[in-house]
């Protein structure tokens, strides 16, 4: 299938719909339908089931106790730096911010605004700032981890459409991470506030975070925001922060000067949490 015939079935699939019935199929508890779904899916997406902590596929109650399962303990060792990948997944695109503006694909960007959900006092904090997007495929792990020692002030939730994330959408529907439905995390660090977000897709029945639990469903159409500044939530380098019910992309705002990404990252590549991505520049 061509780039652009998948980008416009992206239009015209009834994508709340199928991502509201994919979520209620995720959660059921169908014994052996669930184990013969679930070995499906293994095998269609080779799972590597060796790194879970529970590789008995015949022994999840639901789609998503499987497809958020933990990993194997110390599996992902955290690396000496002063970022570290939040995500197993592949790294879509990282950089700077231009201005305001964040790279999505060759001939797209969208605004810093436009992805914490149009808080321009927020957003102003990264202009010239850097970022990075990675995707995670329906193979990876899907806990969220957050890469430095930080304080949580914000959550932000922001509705929006439900296209795929995948690559091919990416490139062919403009400014599609400030689209689709979200939820924008921030935090202060000793190196300056960051964001953290959780970018929902099409079948992603929902996202969670650790300190708030299902943020969606419901969906109830408008931005809905919780402050933590009273509020003593502090994660370290690593600590799980949330998580996907069916998977999607992570996108991070630091602000200027305060990450130098590792000369290893490259677009596309496979990437994994706990690994360099960066460090204060010297």
């Amino acid at each position: 299938m061509s780039d652009r015939l998948a980008v416009l079935l992206q239009y015209l699939l009834p994508k709340q719909a199928l991502t509201v019935l994919a979520g209620k199929l995720a959660r059921a508890q169908a014994g052996s339908l669930t184990t013969s779904v679930i070995r499906w899916f293994v095998g269609r997406y080779k799972v590597n089931m060796a790194e879970a902590a529970n590789p008995d596929i015949a022994s999840y109650k639901s789609f998503n106790e499987f497809f958020t399962r933990p990993l194997q303990a110390d599996l992902r060792p955290l690396a000496e730096a002063d970022f570290v990948c939040p995500v197993d997944g592949a790294i879509s695109q990282f950089g700077s911010i231009d201005k305001d503006q964040i790279f999505q694909a060759k001939g797209h960007s969208y605004s810093t605004t436009a992805l914490v959900g149009g808080d321009a006092t927020l957003a102003s904090q990264f202009n010239e700032g850097t970022f990075a997007t990675i995707y995670l495929s329906p193979r990876d792990y899907h806990r969220i981890h957050i890469p430095c020692d930080g304080k949580l002030t914000r959550m932000i939730y922001v509705p929006g459409a439900l296209f795929s994330v995948n690559p091919t959408t990416a490139r062919g529907v403009p400014g599609l991470f400030a689209r689709n439905e979200r939820v924008v995390c921030v935090f202060e660090s000793a190196l300056g506030p960051f964001v953290l977000t959780l970018v929902g897709a099409t079948i992603v029945g929902s996202m969670a975070t650790i300190w708030h639990g299902l943020v969606n469903p419901p969906r109830p159409g408008v931005v809905r925001e919780w402050r933590y500044e009273e509020r003593n939530i502090f994660l370290k380098k690593g600590d799980e922060m949330g998580r996907f019910l069916l998977g999607s992309t992570v996108v991070m705002l630091f602000p200027k000067k305060s990450l130098a990404f590792n000369p290893a990252w490259k677009p596309t590549a496979p990437v994994r949490m706990g690994e360099v991505m960066g460090n204060k520049p010297q």
